[in-house]
């Protein structure tokens, strides 16, 4: 919580968002690979960590501020819209900018509507477990 925490604060993006993506991503295990070669908490892409200076993607400080560096350039780029800065998160900034908007991918449009629930439960102060990792 403290590395989401100074992560938010140092780079102005609610705290409930990158424990949402974190959740989503890697069900908060550091050390989770996908099978795309994206890692650690924020499951950053080796692109994503030479674009933010992110040496070693399991060291979670490193992992946390590079992911949360990514949502707020996507934040920023989508005026504010967690919809479309998810999607990008998830599928890239191309296809939303190909699709003008979520594009109609069944991973992407799922991750989007599990992102919405746990930040809906956050708000609402409880717990969300979902089945689906994505």
């Amino acid at each position: 919580d403290r590395v989401i925490d100074a992560a938010a604060r140092e780079h102005g993006v609610n705290r409930h968002l990158i424990r949402a993506i974190i959740e989503a991503e890697s069900e908060f295990d550091p050390l989770a690979v996908s099978s795309r070669g994206a890692c650690g908490l924020m499951q950053l892409m080796p692109g994503t960590m030479r674009r933010f200076g992110v040496a070693d993607c399991f060291d979670v400080r490193e992992n946390v501020a590079g992911g949360t560096r990514l949502l707020k350039l996507l934040l920023t780029r989508y005026e504010g819209s967690i919809a479309l800065a998810v999607a990008a998160y998830n599928a890239g900034e191309g296809a939303v900018a190909r699709h003008r908007g979520v594009p109609p991918y069944r991973e992407t449009r799922a991750y989007v509507r599990r992102i919405e629930a746990i930040l809906g439960a956050a708000r609402e102060g409880r717990s969300v477990k979902t089945p689906d990792r994505t």
